[in-house]
Order: structure tokens, then sequence, then C-alpha cells
């Protein structure tokens, strides 16, 4: 009876320890993910991939319309995100490029709070002197609580979407609080969108079914949306904490 139950305890030790040392080899690839954040590969800069956040800072970027990013924009664990927390007293407007950009492969991840909405706009035409927000010239990507947002009732105001105007061809979207991996890809206005490594959106701009298109959405009386072909990528304040990281673009 002695000799099984000490038999009983060997097992039971070797079997914590065994678990303890999954665990410990388990958190590795996570610790190399963490290296690798907004980063590029020696691949990736040859192949002409630039960041367009540095997981240090907003440089690069500001408020729409200002010259610095607003108090409510910022920078923690690698991530660039908007705070809530004084919402009520200071609602940021949406962060934007320095640069404009025409044709291009944009490749970034976001992470949305549950029962939140926030979207990336691109093509983004900064005269604010006719333009007070980044949606009246910009498409956007959907970013949101499928299951907690109410506007997510809308099949076209769905995370990937193209919003308000193209529906996702499938739902690819992680549960919320989790990191998606989405991609825009633009070119001689052939406009593709993936969510998690998925074709979730293909169109072509400025043919007569995209004028269709915009013609049936909230957009047909902005007389400035999606006409221009070279603009600047924005993130959207829409009252709700939203983080990204990895964004990175290549000119085509």
């Amino acid at each position: 009876m002695e000799k099984s139950f000490l038999l009983l305890i060997s097992i039971a030790v070797c079997s914590i320890n065994c678990i303890s040392q999954n665990a410990r080899l388990g958190s590795v690839p996570k610790s190399a993910s963490a290296a690798s954040m907004n980063n590029l590969s020696s691949k990736e800069k040859k192949d002409g991939w630039k960041l367009l956040f540095d997981g240090k800072s907003t440089s690069g970027w500001h408020s729409y319309g200002k010259a610095t990013s607003g108090p409510s924009w910022k920078v923690a664990d690698g991530t660039i995100f908007y705070d809530t927390t004084d919402e009520r007293k200071i609602h940021d407007r949406d962060l934007v490029t320095n640069n404009e950009y025409e044709n291009f492969d944009l490749k970034y991840e976001w992470k949305i709070a549950p029962k939140g909405n926030s979207g990336l706009l691109f093509d983004v035409n900064e005269d604010t002197a006719k333009y007070r927000q980044t949606y009246f010239t910009g498409l956007e990507m959907q970013v949101i609580d499928n299951n907690g947002h109410p506007d997510a009732k809308n099949p076209k105001h769905r995370a990937g979407d193209l919003y308000d105007l193209i529906p996702v061809s499938k739902e690819t979207v992680r549960p919320v609080e989790e990191f998606n991996e989405a991609q825009i890809t633009l070119n001689h206005g052939k406009l593709d969108l993936y969510l998690n490594g998925m074709h979730v959106v293909s169109t072509t701009m400025w043919d007569d079914n995209w004028n269709q298109l915009v013609a049936a959405s909230k957009f047909k009386s902005m007389p400035g949306f999606a006409k221009t072909t070279k603009g600047k990528i924005a993130l959207q304040s829409h009252g709700s904490m939203v983080w990204f990281r990895n964004l990175k673009i290549k000119e085509l």
C-alpha cells in the first residue's frame, strides 16, 4: 500500500513538471511573435514594404485636420489604440497618416472591445475646408463586434465589409478582443480585401457597377466620396476602445 502511494505521488510530481515544462515551451512562440511585432523581415524590406507604425509612438500620424495626434490616441504594448477613458470630455478625431498613398498593399492587425465599432479608412482627402470627416471621402474596411454592436445587424456593416457597399463573402472574424489580420490591396481601381487569410471582398472602383453601389449607399449625398485616386489612411475614433498593430504598406 505504501509503495503504491509513493508511486502515485511520483507520477503526480512528474505530471506537474511536464505541464510546467510544456507551459514554458508554449510561451516561446508568443515571445517570438512579440519580438517580431511592428518589424519588417529582410524579405519584406527587399520587397519594398514600409512600416506605418513603429510600435513606440504616433510618429507619422496626426489627428484629422490637426498638426499632431490627439491625447486619446495612445501607444502601449506594441499597439496604437483609442482610449475612451475621457470620451465624455474628449472625442479625438480619426488618426490619419502624414503621407498619401495611391496604389498599395496594406496589412495590419486590429482588435475591438466588446460592443465596439471602428474601422480603417483609405483614400482619405484631408481637405478639411471641404470635408469635415474622413468618411466624407475615404472608403472603410469595417472593424466591429459583430455580436455586440447593433450596427452589425446591417449586413453591410459587419467586420471585414467594405462599409455600406459590399458585405464579406464569408465571415472569418475572430472572437471579440482577439486580434484579426486584415489586408487591403488597391491597384489602379482594382480593390481586394482580406480578413484572417480569406479573400472576402473584390470589386473594381469607378466603373458602372461601382457607381450603382455608391448610389445605393449612405454616401450618395457625399460628392467627394471615393473620388480621389490618392489619399491618406485613417484609424477611426468611434467612441470604442480599438487597437491596431503591425501596420505596414507596400506601394505598387
